[in-house]
């Protein structure tokens, strides 16, 4: 699934095998999300992890901050997925 743009927010949902393996991977995200300081909007619901990205300082709308970190969340997922 790509990441779609909605109400000035760019949207992606996860789906993992299960709870822990959806926790493991927002933990692998985590170190990426707070070296590049651009933090998500994201909920979990067991093996499902919905996330919202927007740039809040620049009125809520989407910039290169948010594609970059989707690019990174998608890339941890790749590389989560091998296993």
């Amino acid at each position: 699934m790509t990441w779609k743009e909605e109400n000035n927010k760019l949207k992606k949902e996860y789906q993992f095998k299960d709870f822990p393996q959806a926790m493991i991977w927002m933990m692998e995200c985590s170190y990426h999300i707070e070296k590049q300081g651009h933090h998500p909007e994201w909920f979990n619901v067991y093996n499902t992890v919905k996330v919202e990205l927007t740039t809040h300082d620049t009125g809520n709308t989407i910039t290169e901050k948010d594609w970059k970190l989707a690019e990174t969340m998608d890339d941890c997922y790749l590389k989560f997925s091998q296993f």
